[in-house]
């Protein structure tokens, strides 16, 4: 009996669509039917997911690029708000992040905010990869690559507990923010902010009070 498989791929790169699109297509089980959309950006994806909630035939599988450009409107900035949005017109929908972010701030935060049944990190990425996070997606999921796994091991493996706030200031450091310029990124108080690091100095032990070191340590459990 043949399964029908209804599928959205968004990305803006249209060789790397054709890539996984002849991946999938080489490798799907014989069973399988795919009937695949190609979105190149957010506008094009939102009519893509509108139209199939309109016509009651919602997609089974979504492949989502963080990196997009964004929305016409400015509602939607990257993948990461398609997914959220996909999550609620299309909640039985299964979602596979694809992305060239390996940040482990980045990676939390998608997890935490998407909770993808596939998270593949593109440097990690092959065929044979691919298709089987297809299949493990359809049947068994989440598959996440080698790269989320790693990440998720140190989180795990860590007896620190450090809050949304507290990963974003460590987050902003390790891209070279300034102490002064981190307010206005996190919606706090100048003052907040410091004490916040000086949390997360004695959380990591680090005694010489140097953003470097702080990041440093961070990056050492898993944090940055």
């Amino acid at each position: 009996m043949n399964q029908k498989i209804k599928i959205l791929m968004i990305d803006d790169h249209p060789m790397i669509i054709e890539g996984y699109q002849n991946t999938l297509l080489f490798t799907k089980k014989e069973s399988q039917q795919l009937e695949i959309d190609i979105a190149n950006n957010c506008d094009e994806a939102i009519v893509f997911m509108d139209k199939s909630v309109e016509k009651e035939n919602p997609y089974h599988v979504l492949f989502v690029d963080i990196s997009l450009p964004p929305s016409s409107d400015g509602l939607m900035t990257s993948g990461e708000d398609l997914a959220a949005y996909a999550r609620k017109v299309l909640p039985k929908s299964k979602i596979i992040i694809l992305t060239m972010f390996n940040e482990s701030f980045r990676i939390h935060n998608i997890i935490k905010t998407i909770d993808p049944e596939g998270f593949l990190i593109k440097s990690d990425l092959t065929s044979s990869e691919l298709a089987s996070a297809f299949q493990a997606v359809l049947s068994n999921p989440p598959f996440y690559s080698g790269t989320v796994n790693s990440f998720m091991r140190k989180a795990i493996r860590s007896d620190i507990v450090i809050d949304e706030k507290n990963r974003k200031i460590l987050h902003l450091l390790s891209q070279g923010i300034k102490t002064k310029n981190l307010a206005s990124h996190l919606d706090l108080s100048l003052s907040a902010v410091e004490k916040r690091k000086k949390q997360l100095r004695e959380i990591f032990d680090v005694q010489d009070g140097q953003d470097e070191t702080l990041v440093t340590a961070a990056k050492n459990k898993g944090f940055v």
